[in-house]
């Protein structure tokens, strides 16, 4: 995209706003063709995202394994592209549940821009490492996530325009996503190597993974809560106290999935006294059982571990990003505690 035209178009935008002689100042650039800017005008701030529509396509709502195949990784794995619309229709979703998701101050949908409420930055990773009670966050975190996922799941969202579709995280997601590990690692890991006999086992292995996921009940999941997606907003109160980001990829899945990002993160080694204190809480807002927890935990969480060792294997090796390299043996220890669950005896095997 022309920078001097999207220059153009966003400061039409902010024009438009009201936001037109705010000062502006760039944040972290995110993993994906978004950026943020935080807007500043006298005592007020927001944010702008920058999400221009430059990905291949969101999947279409009835669209079969072959087209989707045809239009790429994000009708594949049935991501929203970085939508703009995506993000107001699960914000609001969100908001409706009583949750600190941003509020959408404008948009321009057409041109991928909108201006979000500011929710700061005290992100959980970083107030945490200034000394913050992590037990007390991640069980806060837990609580949020058990009241996304006992919400009745819809089919679609609505936003200021249209309706964003609520798509199934289906075996073609899911098949191609841990796909990525065994594609990837074995350049990253020498002793991995995939003979014809190896790969064999392998798609047994991971059609028997999908299965179970299959028969598990399913929620909506937000997909990326991780303690670099969450806010901690202490001055609110109950499930608000938990700022919400990146949920744009909202899809029917399962809870302990959103459960598995959130405690088995690539980033940062979560306390086991945190981990049980966001299971206690997640458990108790659902009404779920311990047991049927591990074990969907144990199972959604192999494969979710197996999913980003792939997806960091090639950003190292595709996109030569080799800062990726320090997490494996992070992640390599999780899956292997995944791993020894008793329902993933035949994955060990």
């Amino acid at each position: 995209m022309n920078n001097n035209l999207r220059a153009s178009e966003i400061q039409e935008f902010l024009s438009q706003s009201g936001w037109g002689e705010a000062a502006r100042t760039p944040l972290n650039a995110d993993a994906s063709t978004r950026r943020y800017e935080r807007l500043r005008r006298k005592t007020e701030t927001a944010m702008l995202m920058d999400a221009p529509p430059l990905e291949t396509q969101p999947c279409p709502p009835g669209a079969d394994d072959e087209e989707r195949l045809k239009l790429g990784w994000n009708a594949i794995s049935r991501l929203a592209a970085s939508r703009v619309e995506a993000f107001a229709a699960v914000a609001g979703h969100l908001f409706n549940l009583g949750l600190s998701a941003p509020k959408i101050l404008d948009q321009d949908i057409p041109h991928g821009l909108a201006i979000l409420e500011d929710l700061g930055d005290d992100l959980f990773a970083e107030v945490i490492a200034r000394g913050g009670d992590e037990i007390a966050l991640y069980a806060a975190a837990g609580d949020v996530l058990a009241a996304v996922h006992r919400a009745p799941a819809p089919f679609t969202l609505p936003y200021r325009g249209g309706e964003w579709p609520i798509l199934t995280y289906d075996h073609l997601a899911l098949s191609a996503n841990i796909e990525l590990f065994v594609e990837w690692m074995p350049q990253r890991d020498l002793n991995m190597r995939v003979s014809e006999q190896t790969r064999l086992r392998w798609e047994r292995v991971r059609e028997n993974l999908i299965a179970k996921a299959e028969d598990y009940p399913r929620a909506l999941i937000l997909r990326d809560t991780h303690a670099e997606n969450l806010i901690w907003l202490p001055q609110r109160d109950g499930l608000r106290r938990v700022g919400l980001l990146d949920f744009q990829d909202a899809v029917l899945g399962w809870g302990e999935w959103d459960m598995s990002m959130l405690l088995h993160d690539a980033r940062r080694d979560v306390s086991t006294e945190a981990r049980e204190a966001a299971i206690r809480a997640y458990l108790e807002g659902t009404g779920g059982t311990r047991r049927d927890f591990d074990e969907r935990f144990s199972v959604l969480g192999a494969m979710n571990m197996m999913r980003i060792m792939g997806i960091f294997a090639r950003l190292v090796t595709r996109d030569k990003k080799p800062r990726y390299d320090q997490f494996q043996p992070r992640l390599r220890g999780l899956l292997n505690e995944t791993l020894s669950h008793p329902a993933m005896s035949e994955t060990r095997g």
